[in-house]
């Protein structure tokens, strides 16, 4: 699965948002940040964040993550990143609750 295009639509639901200004992505260190300028509060803006993070990720099995970062001035920057879940493959006998033998089985 190719992650530019989901971060292509997420940033688009984002720019098409009215309370924010700009929204954009940066790669330090292979580390992706997520830099918002809106005057929201950080709350609202985690919010916006959240929603079009689901909007993007919709029928997709995706996880998104995002850690605040810090603000300056009226942008806000976030360590964002969208993730595939990572799933047992074997079961490893310990009868646990999420075990693969415990699946419905897909022809």
């Amino acid at each position: 699965m190719d992650l530019a295009v989901i971060w292509d639509h997420f940033l688009q639901l984002l720019n098409k948002e009215e309370a924010i200004h700009l929204a954009k992505m940066r790669k330090s260190a292979g580390i992706p940040f997520l830099y918002i300028t809106s005057s929201l509060p950080k709350e609202e803006v985690e919010h916006l964040i959240k929603s079009c993070a689901g909007k993007a990720m919709r029928g997709k099995r995706l996880h998104a993550e995002t850690h605040f970062f810090r603000k300056n001035v009226e942008t806000f920057i976030y360590r964002h990143r969208f993730y595939v879940p990572q799933e047992k493959m074997f079961c490893c006998g310990n009868i646990c609750e999420d075990c693969i033998r415990l699946r419905p089985y897909n022809t």
